[in-house]
């Protein structure tokens, strides 16, 4: 950890998180699933629930103090948000159930006015599902075909391909920040910078990235950004589409109904502009608002501090599990975030789940929605354990314990 960074309190900041005092089987509870949900500390469970039982009313529609208020609260967690990724306007933030959504958003508005039958779509090997199948849609209705950049054994992409694979065809570049299986953190400015050179605008899904790293969407370059709350140790349901001003204000709705239009005839109907064209309906208040609490949370304890703590744990973690005979790490890039993936000979990683669950090891097991991550990298799952600024050495240790108890059951 660096000396010039004051350490993490993580004693204190364990009692914020009610769940790490739970018992799973008689054992306390070793939450090691932040990449699938981070936990919600105190704070924000005390904001959200503020607001539901003395602030709930609707936003954007009512002349009443309590709506002013709520609108008032809720906008101010939009304004939380581009400061958190350094947007230039809050007219720049779209609120959506998450990062899926906010792809799909993309995808079904920019996406179906750019891309024509031949043109090309360019995806890197690394992507979840949410930012494959969107574009594989667009693809299959427009007549266009998907890309993919390859990767290294690392699970590093070979960035010597792109100069070949963008071509005058290539009407948008899709790229994960940070990939949930591997931990790999991609040069998005680079490769953005590369794109942008061709023209190609890029998206970038930064589910993974804004819990480990401080993220700045104007330095990066990027035309869109996404990320859901609940990986930011917010609540489910809201996540944010951070899209350039003139790009949002380009593109046509994509869901119809109240709060999106400034007039309705039966004739027409006209809208208003960006963000509120993209939001038709009642939006997640609380859990906009709660987000916002999450942000506070995060940005008090320090970003660049969290930072240099989780990769403390996972150098930690990483230097424990090589010394374990017959597992094997997925995801050795020189630039990783607080997430390993390892399988282990003779055990197939759901039966690795349950058993470390047996212990009170909370880890995920499966394809993590990125089965064509699993099919490059021959296997059909893996176990993936995901550290958090909450987490500890020993945990990480408990964690080693029971895999290596898990094995001697299956000799």
């Amino acid at each position: 950890m660096s000396t010039l960074l004051q350490p993490l309190d993580v004693t204190a900041i364990r009692k914020d998180f009610p769940l790490l005092s739970r018992v799973l089987h008689g054992k306390p509870v070793v939450y090691l699933d932040s990449a699938v949900s981070g936990q919600m500390p105190l704070p924000v469970i005390e904001r959200m629930s503020k607001y539901e039982r003395d602030e709930h009313t609707n936003v954007h529609r009512g002349v009443s103090t309590l709506s002013q208020e709520a609108t008032d609260f809720f906008e101010a967690a939009r304004e939380k948000v581009r400061k958190f990724i350094g947007a230039g306007s809050i007219k720049e933030i779209v609120w959506t159930r998450g990062t899926t959504e906010a792809i799909n958003l993309v995808a079904q508005t920019f996406g179906r006015m750019t891309v024509k039958a031949g043109d090309e779509i360019l995806l890197s090997a690394m992507e979840h599902h949410a930012n494959i199948v969107p574009w594989q849609m667009l693809a299959e209705e427009k007549g266009a075909t998907l890309k993919v950049i390859p990767m290294n054994n690392a699970g590093e992409l070979i960035l010597d391909s792109l100069d070949e694979l963008i071509t005058d065809r290539t009407k948008l570049l899709g790229l994960i920040h940070v990939s949930n299986v591997l931990g790999t953190v991609n040069p998005v400015k680079q490769i953005i910078a590369r794109a942008h050179a061709r023209g190609v605008p890029v998206l970038v899904d930064g589910a993974q990235a804004v819990p480990h790293l401080r993220v700045d969407v104007r330095d990066l370059d990027a035309d869109f950004y996404v990320f859901s709350g609940h990986k930011l140790s917010g609540p489910t349901g809201i996540g944010v589409l951070y899209g350039r001003l003139e790009l949002l204000e380009a593109m046509p709705p994509w869901h119809g109904g109240g709060s999106m239009i400034r007039n309705v005839t039966w004739e027409k109907t006209t809208y208003l502009g960006a963000p509120a064209k993209f939001e038709a309906g009642t939006p997640a208040i609380a859990a906009a608002i709660g987000l916002g609490a999450a942000i506070d949370y995060l940005t008090e304890l320090g970003l660049d501090r969290i930072a240099a703590y989780e990769h403390d744990l996972l150098a930690h973690a990483t230097e424990r599990l090589e010394r374990i005979p017959g597992l094997r790490i997925l995801g050795t890039a020189k630039e990783k975030a607080s997430v390993i993936s390892f399988v282990v000979e003779g055990i197939h990683p759901h039966d690795m789940g349950s058993l470390l669950d047996g212990d009170g090891v909370v880890v995920r097991a499966g394809h993590h929605c990125a089965q064509p991550v699993m099919t490059r990298f021959n296997v059909p799952a893996t176990t993936r354990a995901s550290f958090a600024y909450f987490n500890t050495r020993d945990e990480v240790d408990v964690l080693v314990s029971s895999i290596i108890k898990a094995i001697e059951l299956f000799k």
